[in-house]
């Protein structure tokens, strides 16, 4: 199971705390007490979105304990080698600083449903289980967060605008 199922596990930990340390605890958390409490999982479902409910809610115990951390304080860490020259990868480095940053700005659920939707590409029946809202909520927040995006894209269009004419 740890095996299968970690790199994603790992992944959402990551996307949620922003720390590669909290979502290496998150996880080693998640597996644990997914262990102690197996007896308790219907094995006619999947085991993916019980595990990503693990996770969610030992992530959001563990922010709400450590204040001071907020939902994706700063991007992740990526070796970047497969782009073609310098000025694409400082162009698309630019481009997904503004994306996390619009992203930062979204309230903590409308993050979370983005981060399960978009990052771990979950359909978003299964993000509603795991977060535990009716579908319906999931679908409002998604649609709130999406909205709120293309409002900042929009802010953000003439600057970068003003910023492209400068380069």
């Amino acid at each position: 199971m740890f095996i299968a199922h970690s790199p994603y596990v790992y992944g959402i930990a990551l996307m949620l705390t922003r720390s590669k340390t909290l979502a290496d605890d998150v996880t080693q958390e998640t597996f644990l007490r997914a262990f102690q409490k197996y007896h308790l999982f219907d094995a006619a479902k999947p085991i993916r979105p019980w595990l990503y409910r693990i996770t969610v809610n030992l992530t959001r115990n563990l922010l709400r304990k450590q204040r001071w951390l907020t939902f994706f304080g700063q991007m992740p860490e990526e070796a970047r080698t497969d782009y073609a020259s310098l000025d694409e990868l400082l162009l698309r480095t630019e481009r997904e600083q503004e994306l996390w940053q619009a992203v930062n700005r979204l309230s903590k659920r409308r993050r979370e449903v983005v981060a399960l939707h978009y990052y771990v590409g979950l359909p978003l029946q299964e993000a509603a289980y795991i977060l535990d809202i009716p579908l319906g909520t999931c679908k409002s927040r998604l649609h709130a967060a999406l909205k709120q995006l293309r409002m900042d894209e929009a802010d953000l269009g003439p600057l970068r605008q003003a910023k492209e004419d400068r380069a």
